[in-house]
């Protein structure tokens, strides 16, 4: 009973504390279930126009573009330069599908499926089509039997049971899409081009605005004239210039570093270890019957039993492996060049080869195809040795891929010496030893000096390079130069202004950086602009104190006594120009002009390059005829770019999320 009153006594109290636990439970439960939608969000890589681009679409684009450079370039060892080149790539091809895309959608356009398959496959496809080499023939042509004989093999049933045709199948939709995003921007800027028409009254004013002209002389006081000791500008004038020019001044956040490096470079010690390496390898590099197995173990360049002729041999061995005398067995001592040490033995000489064959491939059911001429280093060792050994008309036969290929040799170059040289060679490279060693001392730097100016006067005084990267992005894919370094990118949006990096490996330097500045707002600040700002105001009010010496004058002999400069004349000023004689680009100069009329003297004109008092003479007309469709014309060439320029601002102005960042 006891027990039951003091429940009741402290009622209130359990009530809220069961209640809390049960809100508790209530919010893990809806956290845990609306995890996937929060991760989902964190998975996407940007939004554009609305349309979420989630990692998975992105990672495909990017694979898709990869295996397109692949077959186009017919390489795949890409380095990270092209890499971030085909990260890129796919986002701006998704810019202009997405932002196209949805400007299509409010006016209805679109690219039927009718389309597509004409500007593809039909009688005259698209230039995007017609220029890849897939699909031209042995005379570099562009072939449409190539394009249908692709698309039947990659839509057979065992297509998918292929990996030759499912790259070819990657390929091939990847062009398609290129083909419509690029047809649907051509019939967008096309209907633009439409709107953008000249009529009658814009040809009559362009007309007029060439015909009707006055001469003019003129006095011109440039603003250098002027001391800057003579004129003051106030940090109002600064802020209000600020204010009038602050769209120009838009920006992406970015942050600025600077950074010094430790070259990763080897020692004495990583010399001396190579050089004793080479000399206890030497001995049975001269006698081993398998010296394939000795260099293939411990050389920087395989043994791969290739053919050398004079052109081929690496420089230094030239003299050695073709000289008088030479013969199989032969080795040279010990070389150093280019951080290297290097031996050779010649495996076997006194042969002649030809250096280059023409083959043709040989297609079952199909066109044979003239592939062209080949020199060994361009063909796999399989093809290379049965082509170059054999005669002019003879056929062989090698795998490829899951199948095989028939060649046969239409031609065959004049055999010359050839000799099969074995190289030992060992580049000096850091060891491990020194690695921990430069290491160290970029990390004890660090720990002397950990700040931003800390860091910069130490490296100054150490003699050391101190380099500035400025407006680095939160996409930016590497430093400057520096290899590998998009880790110092990520780090730079994440430490606070004045801080400085852990160690960063790059290539075959270890790199320590400070954030010097960090721009988050949305506009470039005033400090960052102040001096083109403060040019501006300064000429502003060199300006205004030349008008104020002007003012009141009565001729141009008087304002040029005034000035000290001479009085320049313009034969000709019309609307239509662009430049006021010899002063160069003065639009404002020459519109007052054109408004004054006959013989009138202006009052003291502000221009960009100084201030202008002018007279005008008579007028200066021709009597030429209009022909109202040369001037339409000519109009509708000026307008040409106005389209292309449009597109440039649809993806400037659209809503814009890019994520990606989190994803380099």
């Amino acid at each position: 009973m006891a027990s039951l009153q003091r429940i009741r006594n402290h009622g209130a109290l359990l009530i809220a504390i069961v209640g809390l636990a049960m809100l508790a439970f209530i919010l893990g439960d809806f956290l845990n279930s609306g995890s996937s939608f929060f991760n989902r969000s964190r998975e996407n890589v940007g939004v554009i126009e609305g349309q979420k681009i989630h990692y998975t679409e992105y990672e495909a684009a990017k694979d898709q573009l990869t295996e397109v450079y692949k077959i186009e370039s017919g390489r795949s060892d890409f380095d990270e330069d092209m890499h971030a080149q085909i990260r890129n790539q796919v986002w701006n091809m998704m810019m202009m599908d997405y932002t196209l895309r949805a400007q299509a959608e409010e006016i209805g356009m679109d690219i039927t499926t009718d389309e597509l398959s004409e500007l593809c496959i039909g009688e005259n496809p698209h230039q995007i089509i017609r220029g890849r080499r897939a699909f031209m023939d042995e005379n570099g042509q562009f072939s449409r039997d190539a394009v249908v004989n692709l698309l039947q093999a990659i839509n057979n049933e065992d297509a998918e049971q292929n990996a030759n045709l499912q790259q070819a199948k990657t390929y091939w939709m990847y062009w398609e899409k290129a083909v419509r995003i690029s047809y649907l921007q051509e019939k967008y800027t096309t209907l633009l081009q439409h709107l953008l028409k000249a009529n009658s009254l814009d040809a009559e004013y362009a007309f007029n605005s060439r015909q009707n002209g006055v001469s003019a002389e003129y006095v011109m006081k440039p603003y250098y004239a002027v001391a800057d000791s003579l004129v003051k500008v106030s940090e109002g004038d600064i802020k209000k210039l600020y204010k009038q020019h602050k769209e120009q001044y838009k920006q992406t956040p970015n942050r600025a570093i600077k950074y010094i490096a430790f070259d990763i470079v080897p020692s004495e010690d990583d010399y001396k270890a190579a050089q004793t390496l080479m000399n206890n390898l030497q001995e049975e590099f001269k006698t081993t019957e398998d010296v394939s197995l000795v260099v293939n173990t411990n050389s920087d360049i395989m043994y791969d039993g290739r053919d050398y002729s004079e052109e081929t041999v690496p420089a230094q061995f030239k003299e050695f492996a073709f000289g008088k005398g030479a013969k199989t067995g032969d080795c040279t001592d010990i070389l150093f060049e280019n951080n290297t040490y290097s031996m050779a033995r010649i495996v076997k000489a006194g042969y002649s080869m030809p250096d280059s064959v023409e083959l043709k491939a040989i297609v079952e059911g199909g066109e044979d195809q003239e592939l062209g001429w080949f020199k060994a280093t361009d063909l796999p060792k399989n093809i290379a040795e049965p082509a170059l050994s054999g005669k002019r008309g003879e056929r062989f036969t090698v795998a490829q891929g899951m199948g095989e290929q028939t060649y046969e040799i239409l031609d065959i170059a004049k055999a010359t010496p050839k000799v099969k040289l074995a190289i030992l060679a060992r580049e000096v490279s850091p060891s491990s030893k020194t690695y921990s060693v430069i290491y160290n001392k970029a990390k004890q730097f660090i720990v002397a000096n950990n700040n931003a100016e800390a860091l910069e006067k130490a490296a100054q005084e150490a003699g050391m390079a101190v380099v500035p990267q400025y407006n680095l992005t939160a996409t930016t894919d590497k430093v400057g130069q520096l290899k590998s370094s998009r880790p110092i990118v990520r780090w730079a949006f994440e430490a606070k202004e004045g801080a400085v990096s852990d160690v960063f490996e790059c290539g075959q330097q270890f790199i320590v950086a400070a954030l010097t500045e960090i721009n988050s707002s949305e506009y470039r600040s005033l400090e960052s602009v102040r001096a083109e700002l403060n040019y501006e105001a300064m000429n502003n009010a060199k300006a205004a104190y030349i008008q104020k010496e002007l003012k009141g004058v009565k001729s141009l002999e008087e304002a040029a006594q005034i000035t000290g400069q001479q009085i320049q004349s313009v034969e000709r000023v019309t609307l239509a120009d662009s430049r006021f004689g010899n002063a160069g680009m003065e639009p404002a100069v020459i519109g007052k002009t054109i408004a004054m009329g006959e013989n009138q003297l202006s009052e003291p004109i502000q221009g960009n390059m100084g201030v202008f008092v002018v007279k005008t003479g008579a007028a200066n007309n021709t009597a030429e005829q209009m022909n109202a469709e040369a001037e339409k014309a000519q109009l509708a060439s000026r307008y040409a770019y106005l389209p292309y320029q449009a597109m440039q601002l649809i993806e400037e102005k659209a809503e814009v999320t890019d994520n990606r960042a989190n994803f380099q």
